[in-house]
């Protein structure tokens, strides 16, 4: 690695540590709206664990989504965001129907 990028790495680093102590602001900050979960579970007409088994999650973590102690991430977040959007092609996918 060169001097030069050498520095920027570390330019960065100390950058990204200011932004987290709050002493300087990101250049861009991304906000995602928030999921409903417990009204795209209703708008299917499902119950905590129906839609629990339905989305392979236990009901404990369902029922913590949904009052908002814990919050889904990664491919739960992304398989929330296709109920949310095309609920019945998310169940025809989840159920092999086609």
């Amino acid at each position: 690695m060169d001097d030069e990028l050498f520095n920027d790495l570390v330019q960065s680093i100390k950058q990204a540590g200011q932004i987290h102590a709050g002493k300087l602001k990101p250049s861009r900050e991304f906000k995602f709206d928030p999921i409903d979960i417990k009204q795209i579970r209703e708008d299917l007409g499902l119950s905590q664990q129906e839609f629990a088994l339905t989305i392979g999650v236990s009901h404990r973590t369902l029922q913590n989504w949904e009052q908002g102690h814990r919050l889904p991430q990664g491919p739960a977040l992304a398989l929330l965001t296709i109920f949310k959007n095309d609920p019945t092609a998310a169940i025809a996918a989840l159920h092999g129907a086609s």
